[in-house]
């Protein structure tokens, strides 16, 4: 872990090892993989000196959620459409 990470983030890391060494997962990289993941929600919620997303990344993927279900409304709408020619 980075220093500076908080004793949570600590926690989280150190359970998420313990997890994937329990269970096999990832081989020998439960540690590599917990690190990224603390580290990516680290930056998510703004602990890091340079977060890379903060904020935006959430509006981001809603915003494509919501682009999503749009579009399937459309498809679905000229679906029916077809079927009743």
């Amino acid at each position: 872990m980075p220093r500076g990470s908080s004793p949570k983030r600590e926690r989280e890391y150190t359970e998420l090892e313990h997890q994937f060494e329990k269970s096999g997962r990832y081989g020998g990289r439960a540690k590599e993989v917990a690190a990224r993941i603390v580290n990516k929600q680290r930056a998510r919620f703004g602990e890091t000196k340079k977060s890379k997303s903060g904020n935006s990344s959430r509006k981001t993927a809603a915003r494509k959620t919501s682009t999503r279900k749009s579009s399937a409304r459309t498809t679905r709408s000229r679906s029916s459409s077809r079927r009743s020619r």
